[in-house]
């Protein structure tokens, strides 16, 4: 008999499958409901939080959870003791522990002895959950008081005898331990010896015969047992519980196999065949051509250096991976493949990453990382937040993307002492940096206007303090050098600054402006050098960095008297505009240094030779009225602001940029969505603020678009650069690199073969390591465990 799953503790209870199972573990509202709990433990341990908020923050986020009976199963659907139809399961929890896992680590060489078929993390992550089976005609109480004997534990949790308890399902990263024989709990109380031991192979004689009642084979008594089981686990693993929407599966893509398929020249990588990969390599890098005798060389060695790096470097992949091109004597192939193997180990070609995205986005469930064929950016939302319709709404079409980005951060700079706490628990302000490449003449000054606008109550308030600051600096002036002068006047807060300013001077207008933005425009990038300062290069690109950081500080020490001496922290929105090549330049030595990842960054697509002038619409006072509405609300707005819908999405995005990640194996990437994905949370968030507290589905279509085009345009203009710039770094090796492991295994092999192909390959470890490697292989269903000690490949990643 098996257990019971509900979709929570109120719901109805229904007989646990494996499907089932996996659904709950694999559902995102699992993940998020657990993340959150883990969140406030944290926040409590650092006194944000009393501890009867955290217990009751805990105990509701806990309700949201689906549940499993592992006790029993009840038939009429409803957690009543008099209905319960035991399953031969029981729970020991072990509560209010530092460290739950180096505790099963402790426990985990005993769980065949003590009959343990499932191990996780507790929701509350203080505990370690522990299923096992009942010994042989013992009750729930006599099973758990066995169990403690056995761990030492005098003080265990005794409300588990109840057949009603329930327990919280958690995500599949808690999971420590599943045995295959979980859903045969009735049949393996058999399986204990005369001093209730926990006897394996007596399980799978016992499950083996549930089959047929026979053994038909050797190969049957070591697959029969657990065979069905996972099968259906891992072809249910990417299913959600009911009600959910299925979402893409998260596969590590480097563990991943080389497939050969049979009777064909072609090889396959993650379910692409080596012709689809060579196809979109030249319709994306040669026009759609293939090579031709008067370029056919370099084109192959070309395309041989980037295919080495999903060809595991192999010579006879590569050969394979290849046509053979009209008129190309293979020796001339060969040769083009060896000098390629011969070239310095590099990251993945920024080519070969595009290539890699436009076939996965063209057949997964992904949302499409667009803009990977022929320079073009991602395409705008037709339904748009009603700040944004507003803002572009006099632009025409070619600008609206950019004027759409380039908005935020003077709407950024309105907000005073406002704060957005970040997936990772940090509070951030809206710190928001925009810079526009696009080429000479492409109509840079479309963000003018809309930002005039913006800024107009900022410049309104900043003219009287102008005035203000005027009249004491010509007292000053006016009064010889020994007579007494007038103190400067306090509150001076001027927000825009000039785009020449000195450093001196940044800093003094920072310090004065009280927790307020500053914010410029420049019409040019290197406008920000006269930030430089004199004593170091490069303090321009420190202020950028510490612009985006919370909780920066900055400033400088000097010794006259009339000199500044201040230790501020840096709030600092700004526009700039440059053209592509200039842009590039500006950037060139500080490709991996952090400024390029907190900056927002969008363009203006080029114009056809001939095309007719963009018309502006005008803006006048009824524009200016209806954003009036939307500016106050920024202004008004205090302390730290909660926008759940921004979170959930932020979330999404940084799983979604992961997979993208993981599809295309690009360290590029991964790393410029870290910061991309923060900038979109913040954008989310003043729109979320902009907007009257009230979030849309529009809001969320805008920012996933807005973080895909930032991206975009980051791997278009600083990809490639930021790739070589990474490869300088890197060990020039000639000797073959990293070996896919599994694909040094046979079809079937055994734990001691994947430790002997550990050590083999240098990689080391002793059986634990390898365990943990089984773990990740069998999670990301590239094998299927047969016995406690031996694995079979899958022989495709559809199974």
């Amino acid at each position: 008999m098996s257990f019971g799953i509900a979709r929570s503790i109120r719901g109805e209870v229904r007989a646990c499958t494996p499907d089932l199972f996996n659904e709950a573990l694999d559902s995102p509202i699992v993940a998020r409901v657990c993340a959150e709990i883990e969140d406030n433990l944290e926040a409590y341990r650092s006194g944000k939080l009393s501890k009867e908020e955290h217990d009751e923050l805990k105990a509701k986020l806990k309700k949201r959870l689906p549940i499993f009976t592992f006790h029993a199963t009840f038939p009429g659907g409803r957690r009543k003791n008099d209905d319960a139809v035991p399953s031969g399961l029981s729970i020991y929890d072990l509560d209010h522990i530092a460290n739950p896992r180096a505790k099963w680590d402790e426990i985990e060489a005993r769980k065949e002895e003590l009959g343990i078929v499932l191990a996780h993390v507790s929701p509350s992550t203080e505990g370690l959950r522990l299923v096992f089976v009942i010994p042989q005609g013992m009750t729930l109480p006599e099973a758990q008081a066995w169990i403690a004997q056995r761990l030492g534990d005098k003080e265990y949790d005794t409300s588990v005898k109840d057949y009603a308890r329930c327990s919280f399902a958690v995500p599949r990263g808690y999971v420590l331990w599943i045995s295959p024989s979980l859903f045969r709990s009735s049949e393996v109380q058999e399986c204990r010896s005369s001093d209730n031991s926990f006897d394996y192979e007596e399980c799978r004689r016992q499950e083996c015969r549930s089959v047929d009642n026979t053994f038909d084979s050797e190969e049957q008594k070591e697959s029969a047992s657990s065979a069905k089981f996972l099968e259906q686990s891992e072809k249910s693993a990417s299913k959600k519980l009911v009600g959910e929407n299925k979402e893409s599966e998260e596969q590590d893509y480097s563990l991943l196999p080389i497939e050969g398929k049979a009777g064909m020249g072609s090889v396959s990588y993650h379910g692409l065949d080596s012709s689809e990969i060579v196809q979109k390599y030249w319709e994306l890098n040669n026009d759609g051509q293939p090579p031709t005798q008067g370029d056919r060389n370099t084109k192959i060695f070309d395309l041989a250096c980037s295919l080495r790096h999903i060809f595991n470097f192999d010579r006879e992949l590569l050969n394979r991976a290849i046509p053979n091109y009209d008129g190309f004597p293979q020796e001339e192939k060969m040769q083009c493949i060896d000098n390629a193997l011969r070239e310095p180990r590099k990251y993945m070609p920024m080519k070969l990453t595009k290539v890699l995205q436009a076939l996965k986005a063209e057949k997964s469930n992904l949302p499409p990382f667009e803009g990977t064929e022929g320079g073009i950016p991602p395409a705008m939302p037709k339904r748009l937040p009603p700040l944004i319709a507003l803002l572009v709404s006099r632009t025409p079409d070619i600008y609206k993307a950019a004027v759409a980005h380039a908005v935020f951060p003077p709407l950024g700079a309105h907000l005073h002492r406002v704060t957005f706490r970040y997936i990772d628990n940090v509070a951030h302000e809206a710190t928001l940096m925009n810079v526009l490449m696009a080429g000479t003449g492409a109509g840079k000054d479309c963000i003018s206007q809309p930002i005039n606008y913006i800024m107009a109550d900022i410049r309104l308030r900043d003219e009287e303090n102008l005035r203000r600051e005027r009249e004491w600096k010509n007292e000053v002036n006016s009064k010889g050098a020994n007579k007494d002068k007038r103190k400067r006047p306090e509150g001076l807060v001027i927000q825009e600054i000039d785009a020449d300013m000195t450093n001196p001077a940044f800093v003094m207008r920072t310090a004065e402006a009280d927790g307020q933005f500053l914010y410029t425009k420049m019409n040019e990038i290197d406008q920000f050098d006269a930030l430089r300062g004199s004593g170091r290069g490069g303090q321009q690109f420190q202020i950028m960095c510490l612009a985006f950081d919370p909780g920066n500080r900055y400033g400088q020490t000097r010794v006259g008297a009339g000199s500044v001496t201040e230790k501020v922290t840096i709030r600092f929105n700004w526009n700039a505009s440059t053209t592509i090549q200039k842009g590039k330049r500006y950037f060139r030595s500080v490709l991996t240094d952090g400024p390029i990842s907190r900056i927002n960054f969008c363009t203006i697509p080029e114009r056809e030779i001939g095309s007719e002038m963009p018309v502006y619409g005008t803006y006048d006072e009824a524009f200016a009225e209806e954003l009036r509405p939307y500016i106050e609300r920024l202004t008004k707005a205090t302390g730290e602001v909660d926008c759940p819908e921004a979170y959930r999405l932020a979330m999404k995005l940084k799983e979604e940029c992961a997979d993208r990640a993981r599809l295309t194996q690009s360290r590029v990437y991964e790393n410029l969505s870290f910061r991309a994905n923060v900038i979109a949370y913040l954008k989310a968030c003043v729109l979320y603020v902009a907007h009257g507290c009230k979030w849309s589905k529009a809001i969320e279509e805008f920012v996933r678009w807005s973080l895909e085009y930032d991206l975009w345009c980051k791997m278009e203009f600083f990809g490639a650069d930021i790739e070589e710039s990474m490869n300088e770094g890197e060990v020039t090796r000639r000797k073959p690199g990293p070996r896919n492991l599994l694909e040094l295994l046979p079809d079937t092999f055994t734990l001691k073969e994947a430790l002997d192909v550990r050590r083999m390959t240098g990689i080391g470890g002793g059986e634990k390591e390898t365990l943990n490697m089984l773990r990740q292989w069998k999670s990301r269903k590239y094998v299927l465990q047969m016995t406690d000690d031996s694995y079979k490949k899958r022989r495709t990643t559809s199974d």
